[in-house]
């Protein structure tokens, strides 16, 4: 059976061809005005979906990266905490030595047990160092002072930080790890020897508890740095996944301009000249005139 080609079917196949070549420039001029490939997911729902997975992991990294960044802030002021302590005590060492001297007047010792209370004094600010109103030595202890009354530290949960996926480091310190607790804390022990140099008593024997003391906070003060290295390395990670996602991310939704301007403009072409032999072919017939 031949089929009949009358001028309406001619006109419809035309019309289909004009619609296609239109869509598609349309579709050329969207990417070129948003400079993304796509708009919406119906686009490419393989690639939208992988858009929606980079952009995920993106956000994670970013939330990484404010992680790091406030465990830097504790960590920064644990350092500058830890680093005054060492100092206050191994100026307390020093005049425990001083009082060690037998012949000492008695003005002379009341002014080496008075500038042990000043280390005590200073060491109990330290003690109750706060960063971002949270304290440095208690955890996330709800307390007027990390450092209590009777000279142990208030008890709470640790502050960690995640760094990555399934990594964290702690940002806190345990106070009662770095300056003792109760009667045998570093307060105690400053407020001992403080007595004994007014009393007259030999403080020589507090030499050896003051520089265990000493080591122990020099211990926890090496863990800190060991968990600052650790916020160094993951914030070099982030960096580097930051710019590796951004890469993904642009391969998946940005376009290539140059090349879709070259092809925007092969489209108007094409199309300008689909109009023009479309006009060329559909004469008008007498029944259209008649019409």
């Amino acid at each position: 059976m031949i089929t009949r080609v009358t001028n309406h079917t001619m006109m419809q196949g035309a019309q289909r061809s004009l619609q296609a070549n239109l869509a598609r420039l349309a579709d050329l001029q969207e990417k070129a005005s948003s400079q993304k490939a796509i708009s919406r997911p119906s686009d490419d729902p393989a690639a939208a979906a992988d858009a929606l997975r980079v952009r995920g992991e993106m956000r994670a990294n970013e939330q990484y990266g404010r992680n790091i960044a406030n465990g830097e802030g504790w960590l920064d002021q644990l350092e500058n905490a830890m680093t005054t302590s060492k100092r206050a005590l191994d100026r307390a060492n020093d005049l425990t030595l001083q009082g060690s001297n037998s012949v000492l007047p008695p003005a002379a010792r009341e002014a080496l047990a008075l500038d042990i209370e000043s280390l005590r004094s200073e060491l109990k600010g330290q003690a109750n160092a706060t960063y971002a109103g949270r304290f440095l030595f208690a955890g996330n202890a709800d307390a007027s002072a990390a450092l209590q009354p009777d000279l142990t530290f208030a008890a709470g949960g640790t502050v960690e930080r995640r760094i990555g996926a399934g990594e964290t480091v702690r940002v806190d310190a345990d106070g009662a790890a770095v300056f003792g607790s109760g009667s045998t804390s570093v307060f105690a022990l400053l407020d001992t020897i403080a007595a004994d140099l007014r009393s007259g008593k030999d403080v020589s024997v507090h030499l050896g508890p003051l520089q265990q003391r000493i080591q122990d906070l020099t211990a926890q003060h090496t863990e800190i740095g060991t968990r600052h290295a650790r916020l160094l390395g993951a914030k070099d990670a982030v960096a580097d996944a930051s710019l590796a996602l951004e890469g993904e991310r642009a391969t998946v939704e940005d376009i290539d301009l140059a090349s879709i301007i070259l092809d925007l403009k092969v489209q108007e072409t094409a199309y300008q000249s689909a109009l023009a032999v479309s006009a060329r072919v559909l004469q008008p017939s007498l029944v259209d005139f008649l019409r």
